[in-house]
């Protein structure tokens, strides 16, 4: 209970346990339960908010709520990402830029495409709806487990990500994934494209990661949790015309 505690204070605002937990080795495997946690609130807020406003309008607010609840934690290092990975910079430039907390023009541009595909996604779902609300962002945060086993940590002399790669995480640390896994199974056909796109934007970013800069960042971790979220609900909306 204390890894799961520590987990939610770290990639979420909600209220729970003392201020201060921090168990990097034992909360990694918690993040796909945190991201169950986040998509159950976010299904319970869309329900609400459907009965009160339109659809495109909940399918805003249901991504401001994302926003929200993670304090803009992940978008903020998909806006460093954007930032340094641009261009053609060696890895070490890129790691400084990623490291500044100034905003370019690059970061502006992807955080807002991010937040467009969410929303028009989410504003498309239609057949199980809530289900999908509920398993997405638990496998977008469930990607992490991924970068923090086939990567190196690109900051060995510090940095916010670096006490997760002190101890390398094993197969049965995956546990967390196979509960969106199997609810995927009850969202039918767009349930499967969820499964099946995920494998592949998260080899895909990984290669990129690999290829481009041969590590991976905290900033970098929060990017692919953002980009595989955003493709889910665009796969999930696909699906559903199928």
């Amino acid at each position: 209970m204390k890894n799961l505690t520590s987990a939610i204070q770290f990639i979420t605002r909600i209220p729970i346990g003392r201020a201060g937990s921090f168990e990097p080795a034992g909360m990694i495997q918690y993040f796909p339960v945190v991201g169950l946690i986040i998509g159950a609130l976010l299904a319970a807020f869309d329900y609400v908010a459907a009965r009160i406003w339109s659809g495109h309008m909940v399918a805003i607010l249901d991504g401001v709520f994302l926003v929200w609840i993670t304090g803009a934690f992940h978008l903020d290092g998909l806006g460093d990402t954007a930032d340094g990975l641009y261009g053609h910079r060696p890895r070490e430039k890129a790691l400084r830029i990623m490291k500044d907390s100034r905003i370019g023009a690059m970061a502006l541009v992807t955080v807002i495409s991010a937040l467009a595909i969410k929303w028009g996604a989410i504003a498309d779902l239609d057949r199980h709806r809530a289900l999908l609300l509920l398993i997405i962002p638990a496998y977008a945060r469930g990607s992490m487990l991924f970068g923090f086993r086939f990567l190196a940590y690109g900051r060995p002399d510090g940095g916010t990500g670096h006490a997760f790669f002190e101890k390398p995480l094993g197969i049965g640390d995956f546990w967390g994934l196979l509960i969106p896994l199997a609810l995927s199974f009850l969202a039918g056909l767009s349930g499967v494209i969820v499964g099946i796109v995920f494998i592949i934007v998260v080899a895909a970013t990984l290669s990129f990661y690999k290829r481009r800069m041969g590590c991976i960042t905290g900033d970098m971790l929060g990017a692919m949790t953002e980009i595989t979220e955003a493709a889910l609900f665009a796969a999930a909306a696909a699906g559903g015309r199928l």
